[in-house]
């Protein structure tokens, strides 16, 4: 692997990129790799992105209340019984 500096950068161009890499979860570093890949057609096609929504209607949300109910009896589970591990 090489290593290439880029100089000359504005400061404005600079920020540009550090608040486009910070928005993305990645480094400068990888931002700009990225960025030159995708410019120069060697970017791959991303597997398993497409989402599907036919199912969605077989699920649905909790209510607060619900959530704090199953989220109780979670609780309640969850602790050591003494007697038993004496």
């Amino acid at each position: 692997m090489g290593a290439i500096t880029l100089r000359g950068l504005e400061p404005s161009l600079k920020e540009k990129l550090k608040r486009a890499a910070k928005k993305e979860g990645k480094s400068v570093n990888q931002m700009v790799k990225d960025a030159l890949k995708e410019h120069l057609g060697m970017s791959k096609e991303k597997k398993f992105t497409l989402v599907h929504h036919d199912l969605d209607h077989l699920f649905g949300r909790w209510s607060e209340e619900e959530f704090k109910r199953i989220q109780r009896k979670i609780d309640s589970e969850r602790k050591v019984d003494e007697e038993l591990w004496r």
